[in-house]
């Protein structure tokens, strides 16, 4: 009898090891899985672009203190801006069983088979901060107005300057960087003292922003201004031109209103930054992954307006958290 319990044991243990050597072969590093929930608890999914940015932290503590105060429970995976990656842990998201999934998609594109396998199988799909490139793959769709955000910083801008040689940090792939481009280029169209020199792809992140505008910078990139899609690029901005004083005054704005880009201009680094709401876009996701699960009447839309902070209003926002 012993020996078929040691043998039953070994075989647990041995499948268990299994299913781990799996999850860590394909990438799929589960982040977090709530411990709190009921017997007839429902699972959630959450998958963002990137768990490197505080922004997203915040977005979804707010939804997991809403599931869990709900009596369910929430998984969290970490891409790491992999398309590929984020298709596979969302698979096996659904192979667990979610009933929904809050996701910020790493790449326009990049879900279209396994968010088509989400709605066979009834699961009911939230996007958060930027937008798919399908109609119809998610149920609702919560934003930032990104296209607002970088015209007013175009706009704000020149008023500030009487001309600017721009550099541009966007990222290629993701709608809402896109549009906040596009948003700043309309602003600045008409204007002839204003030229874009140069366009960087940086992923909206520091460690890959840095050393590509130090390169450009070495290379003799001529630039007096830069506009980036988020804070994080526009501090390694701040970085590189604090490297090369030999460059003068470079005025550098940004999108988010991260509490690093409120201390930066606060010191005079950055100029502006359009400020994001991720605890609103958080709270927005959690009332309307409810009603969805509710069977209630939800938009398929919605739309957070942004703000503009600089030197001038500083002290109307709080400079050491996101608003």
């Amino acid at each position: 009898m012993q020996s078929k319990d040691k043998l039953l044991n070994g075989i647990i243990i041995a499948v268990y090891l299994a299913a781990l050597i799996f999850l860590g072969s394909t990438g799929m590093n589960l982040i977090s899985l709530s411990e709190k929930g009921t017997e007839d608890s429902r699972l959630i999914g959450a998958s963002y672009m990137t768990m490197n940015n505080e922004f997203y932290d915040i977005i979804n503590e707010q939804i997991r203190v809403r599931v869990e105060g709900e009596g369910d429970q929430m998984v969290l995976r970490d891409p790491g801006l992999d398309a590929n990656r984020q298709a596979e842990q969302i698979n096996s998201m659904l192979s667990m069983g979610i009933s929904a999934l809050i996701v910020t998609p790493v790449t326009a594109d990049g879900l279209s088979d396994v968010l088509d396998r989400a709605q066979r199988l009834g699961v009911r799909v939230i996007v958060v901060d930027t937008e798919l490139d399908r109609d119809g793959q998610a149920d609702c769709t919560i934003v930032s107005d990104n296209f607002r955000a970088g015209y007013m910083i175009g706009e704000y801008m020149m008023k500030q300057q009487e001309s600017g040689r721009i550099l541009v940090l966007h990222h290629e792939t993701a709608l809402s960087a896109y549009r906040r481009v596009e948003g700043f280029k309309s602003a600045i169209r008409t204007n002839p003292n204003f030229q874009i020199v140069k366009e960087i792809s940086c992923k909206g992140q520091y460690e890959i922003a840095l050393p590509l505008v130090e390169q450009y910078i070495e290379e003799g990139g001529d630039f007096d201004t830069a506009f980036s899609l988020n804070d994080l690029a526009g501090e390694a901005v701040v970085t590189a031109v604090r490297n090369h004083p030999e460059l003068g005054k470079v005025y550098v704005y940004g999108v988010d209103g991260s509490p690093d880009a409120k201390m930066m201009i606060r010191s005079g680094d950055m100029e502006a930054t359009a400020a994001q709401f991720p605890t609103e876009i958080g709270e927005q996701a959690a009332d309307i992954l409810y009603k969805m699960l509710d069977g209630e009447v939800f938009p398929e839309t919605i739309t957070v307006p942004v703000d503009l902070v600089c030197y001038d209003n500083l002290e109307e926002f709080d400079i050491n958290r996101w608003q």
